[in-house]
């Protein structure tokens, strides 16, 4: 049985994953990062998930980012090469790439990240990938396109509401494609990363295989909840205005959330596949959201 450790184990993402490897015969185990620690002696693998998330508020002070994000995860890196763990997994962001995409992002996109939320796990990845790696040892950094799953708020719950209190949706004028990323199609790629040694380190960019438009899923939304969805076609420019008084008066609608839902983000995950000689990924992007739709409604 492999022991595998996982930091953020309590976060979203961590208690998934923690589960899902259970579940897999695998020995999970929890690193606290908070405070003092101590890495662990015997361990096959270590998953690092702790790290402070985007401040759509933008409360949090810029060089936080870089202590969480940059620092805590060289500690641990250093700690790593040290010792007997075989395997070592950063979970980046696609942000530490871009915050606006023109086309596909892949793994050769020039990083130019824009906050100090992607300017701090790039700076992670690039101490990572600037190491030398002892013999038997890989490093993966994974970068995650937005994730959802059973339990996960966010951007996908506060669609949610708005379906179900019956409210238009005042942003089909806009026609976007973008990427999701299923947690079970998460878990299915870590643990066959895991088990297959073939697989070189490096970036891997992790994403459903298809795209959807937000007016899509606000459309599998309403399906999903048995409701029906208003769609309303307001003009773009009227609507990025509204975003504007939404800046100043901090209302729900304000231009950064504006952009996060009507934006362009593909993300290709050929590079994880191709990896692991699969066509596609267990889940479809519809059938992933409309499986946290349906948690949403418990």
């Amino acid at each position: 049985m492999k022991n595998i450790f996982i930091t953020g184990k309590e976060g979203f993402v961590g208690k998934n994953l923690a589960s899902y490897l259970s579940e897999n015969q695998f020995c999970v185990k929890r690193i606290s990062l908070r405070n003092s620690w101590e890495y662990p002696d015997s361990s096959d693998a270590v998953i690092h998930l702790a790290g402070i998330a985007h401040d759509l508020a933008k409360t949090a002070d810029d060089e936080i980012y870089f202590k969480i994000n940059r620092d805590l995860t060289i500690q641990l890196f250093n700690e790593f090469l040290k010792s007997s763990t075989k395997d070592f997994f950063y979970f980046s962001s696609v942000k530490a790439a871009a915050d606006s995409v023109e086309g596909h992002l892949d793994e050769n996109f020039a990083a130019n990240p824009a906050t100090p939320y992607g300017k701090s796990k790039r700076a992670a990845e690039e101490y990572l990938l600037a190491q030398t790696l002892p013999e038997g040892k890989r490093v993966f950094i994974i970068r995650p396109c937005m994730i959802h799953g059973p339990g996960n708020k966010g951007n996908l719950n506060l669609l949610y509401k708005i379906v179900k209190k019956g409210i238009p949706w005042p942003l089909a004028a806009f026609e976007n494609q973008r990427s999701f990323l299923s947690i079970d199609n998460l878990n299915f790629l870590i643990i066959k990363m895991i088990q297959n040694a073939d697989i070189p380190s490096g970036i891997y960019n992790f994403a459903d295989d298809q795209n959807l438009s937000t007016t899509e899923v606000v459309k599998i939304i309403g399906d999903s909840s048995g409701r029906g969805v208003k769609l309303w076609e307001i003009h773009a420019s009227l609507i990025k205005n509204l975003a504007k008084i939404g800046d100043i008066f901090s209302l729900p609608l304000n231009s950064e959330r504006l952009e996060k839902l009507t934006e362009n983000y593909i993300v290709s995950n050929q590079k994880i596949k191709n990896a692991l000689q699969i066509d596609h990924l267990p889940v479809t992007a519809e059938q992933g959201l409309r499986k946290t739709i349906k948690s949403f409604q418990k």
